[in-house]
């Protein structure tokens, strides 16, 4: 069991407590959230805000809410939105007007997601032109000051764990602690072969890597010695503003990859192939992991990825996909995906080739976007 990414995250400052803002020349509004509390600083002080928290039984205390805050379908699902990551979309100009938009209309979080390289045979055109994602969220770091930045999510394999501890602390305080770090071990063996690491024994590479991840942030000086990743005694600095880090959200369709999640991270996170009608079967596995290990499964995040292609009355057929359809059977979707334990929900449009597409003109597909998310919105 990795040492530090077995307790919950705690707010700054410790169990129970708000700790003053790192610094206030960040921004003027810093919300991030811990426990059950959003922490937000700004020119009058800190204020500590209760919010919902906990799985399908609705244990979270009342909340109020204000203008920085936003309405789930379900009292307990948080609300997000994926930015133009992937398609002729996928610009700079356009990133900034829909996390924009989002921070505006009461979005909890706006996604990004990692794709290096594509097969060059390939007709799947749903990854081409994907932007680094953690450059554009620091870009975005700047463009924005409440709404949380994700990513879902970065392959362990592809960085060495100093490079990403240093990348990944970097942003969190750039982005002033709003940072969400997504991690997997990815499918491509494409992308593999590029980056010069085997493709076998790839889980047993994740729980090295995250055991080396946590050793560079929680301790001043790191000393770890694994079957892939040794660290002599080293220091890294800086620490993420989030302590002990920011937290981790794990992917993964395998029952390991769940299991593993369970274990170590602060919760699971889907990806744009899981079946949402047997979502819960897949966090079940996850609490099962994790009280299995002596973890609160109630402490866990559940992030769903979801796939959204908005469609008119009749047109997505007789089998319809969930998040298919009219935005009243996509709503009836979401309230599904709440029964089934999801915590939190991110609308992803960059599977939709009505809106991602190579061919796509950029400032119709931004128009049809901004008509979803104001539709769907908190």
């Amino acid at each position: 069991m990795v040492s530090g990414l077995e307790e919950r995250q705690q707010p700054l400052g410790g169990p129970g407590g708000v700790a003053a803002a790192k610094s206030r020349s960040h921004a003027d509004t810093i919300a991030r959230v811990a426990g059950k509390i959003d922490v937000r600083a700004d020119v009058n002080g800190i204020v500590a805000v209760q919010r919902p928290c906990g799985g399908p039984e609705g244990e979270s205390a009342p909340y109020r809410l204000n203008s920085e805050q936003s309405v789930a379908y379900s009292p307990t699902v948080q609300m997000g939105f994926a930015i133009p990551v992937s398609g002729s979309w996928a610009t700079p100009a356009n990133q900034v007007a829909i996390a924009r938009r989002a921070e505006q209309r009461g979005y909890h979080s706006v996604w990004t997601l990692q794709r290096l390289v594509n097969p060059a045979d390939s007709p799947d055109e749903t990854y081409r032109n994907a932007a680094d994602p953690l450059i554009t969220l620091a870009y975005l770091a700047g463009q924005t000051s409440r709404v949380r930045l994700g990513v879902a999510v970065l392959n362990m394999p592809f960085f060495s764990p100093p490079l990403l501890a240093k990348q990944a602390a970097t942003l969190d305080h750039v982005c002033a602690g709003r940072l969400d770090l997504g991690l997997g071990i990815g499918w491509m063996r494409e992308e593999y072969t590029a980056v010069g690491v085997p493709y076998e024994r790839r889980g047993a590479r994740a729980d090295d890597f995250l055991a080396a991840l946590e050793s560079l942030w929680s301790r001043d000086v790191s000393d770890h010695k694994g079957p892939f990743y040794e660290l002599p005694s080293v220091r890294l600095d800086p620490k993420p503003v989030q302590r002990p880090r920011p937290p981790i959200l794990l992917g993964g369709l395998s029952e390991p990859a769940l299991r593993r999640a369970g274990r170590l991270a602060d919760g699971w996170v889907s990806s744009s192939r899981a079946d949402l009608t047997t979502l819960g079967a897949s966090i079940d596995v996850v609490k099962a992991a994790a009280a299995e290990a002596g973890r609160d499964p109630r402490a866990l995040r559940f992030v769903c990825r979801g796939v959204v292609r908005v469609r008119a009355a009749g047109a997505a057929g007789a089998e319809r996909r969930p998040l298919t359809g009219t935005y009243d059977q996509i709503r009836a979707d979401l309230d599904d995906l709440a029964a089934q334990g999801v915590t939190e929900f991110f609308i992803d449009l960059n599977f939709d080739p009505e809106i991602s597409g190579l061919r796509v003109e950029p400032a119709g597909a931004l128009a049809r976007a901004e008509e979803v998310l104001d539709a769907l919105a908190p």
